[in-house]
């Protein structure tokens, strides 16, 4: 029997697979340190969770329209004027299943057979995916360690083709937790209006920020910037919502309402009761969001000074999200049991096994010379974690 190729030609999440692969070994009663989680270890604040338990005793149950709610539609507009410094209707707002769906929504919505994207290297994992279930074609722009991997308009140019529909911007970004700055924001805006590309402007971090970074929209930019901008956001990351899975997006109309009309037969209305509990997470007390991040910084802060104490480690130095990526490249060919480490794929299966930590091999995001640690887990996890990694360290040998 012949199945989709489309379906065939997607991979599977790395990412989800070593996280789930970690957990059946805890199940099993071994004890396993995860770095893997791309979402916060805090429950989500009380004040949402209670939302969300009013909304069912008063049976807001029922189907929402399906782009989501109005009232949900008018909090997430007062959010983007309060934060970012744009305006929009709700005929340009549409809430999702998660900022995934989002995503998948927006592709659907704009590419063609044979459209290209331009994908920053390295990428989270699920964007080259979404492109080609989409019938697009994935165009990776390779950046430099020495810029922590942020676009550069050199590298941008040759990338670009008459093929070229959009371009990609994630800050803070997953993995390197990389922060554009303005005049790096305004340098992709020309390249974009240039070259008539969509900006695809994942968001989906911009709390989560630290050291005295500011997140900038590059839809706020100017008109013509805010005109081809498609803002990706949601409540997962800076809510401790991931499970609720709420994401939304905000850009055009015509773009938009082709986006309500793919979901209308997708999925139809996200989560009713999720809905709700994201209108109090927008519109209510802020502050466990506020020690969540000061949390982060911590954690970040000990985890970055740990790492640069092993020589044979260094990294990029995060200033957004919530992981730590980290060159491997003089780790690896050597061997550890007699078996010699080829890749970051290699390098975290005998890690897991060995090591009893777990950690995202590099190669899922493009770069097979690195590995991906979250400092979304305790303190305590942290110091244990990177102590089992560079006792596993010391010993591999040449």
């Amino acid at each position: 029997m012949i199945l989709s190729r489309k379906g065939e030609n997607i991979s599977a999440s790395i990412t989800l697979a070593i996280t789930a692969k970690a957990k059946e070994m805890k199940m099993n009663g071994i004890d396993v340190i995860g770095f893997g989680a791309g979402e916060p270890d805090f429950n989500t604040p009380e004040n949402i969770q209670k939302a969300a338990m009013d909304a069912m005793v008063k049976g807001f149950t029922k189907y929402t329209p399906a782009s989501g709610m109005d009232e949900l539609k008018e909090a997430i507009i007062e959010k983007f004027s309060r934060d970012n410094n744009l305006i929009y209707t709700k005929s340009q707002i549409i809430v999702s299943t998660g900022a995934k769906q989002s995503l998948a929504n927006l592709f659907l919505a704009i590419l063609n057979p044979g459209d290209e994207v331009l994908v920053p290297t390295p990428y989270w994992v699920s964007y080259p995916e979404l492109i080609k279930l989409s019938d697009g074609i994935p165009v990776m722009v390779d950046g430099s360690k020495d810029n922590s991997y942020k676009y550069t308009l050199e590298n941008l140019n040759k990338a670009v083709s008459t093929k070229t529909k959009a371009i990609i911007i994630n800050s803070p970004n997953n993995p390197t937790g990389s922060v554009y700055t303005r005049d790096e924001l305004m340098e992709l805006a020309e390249f974009s209006k240039k070259h008539d590309l969509i900006i695809i402007s994942d968001e989906i971090y911009e709390k989560l920020i630290y050291g005295g970074e500011e997140h900038i929209s590059i839809a706020s930019l100017n008109e013509d910037a805010f005109d081809r901008t498609v803002v990706i956001n949601g409540m997962s990351k800076s809510y401790a919502m991931t499970g609720w899975r709420i994401g939304y997006a905000a850009g055009s109309e015509k773009i938009v309402k082709l986006m309500s009309n793919i979901q209308s037969h997708m999925t139809s209305n996200p989560n009713s009761i999720a809905q709700y509990a994201s209108l109090e997470a927008l519109r209510g007390d802020q502050s466990t969001l506020y020690n969540m991040i000061e949390e982060f910084k911590k954690r970040r802060n000990y985890m970055v000074e740990r790492i640069n104490q092993i020589e044979t480690l260094s990294m990029i130095m995060p200033k957004g999200a919530f992981y730590v990526f980290i060159d491997i490249s003089i780790l690896l060919g050597k061997k550890i049991d007699g078996h010699e480490i080829e890749g970051s794929l290699d390098f975290c299966d005998k890690l897991l096994n060995i090591g009893k930590v777990a950690a995202i091999p590099g190669i899922a995001f493009g770069l097979d010379n690195y590995i991906r640690l979250s400092y979304a887990t305790s303190m305590d996890n942290i110091k244990n974690g990177l102590d089992r990694i560079e006792d596993f360290i010391n010993k591999l040998q040449v």
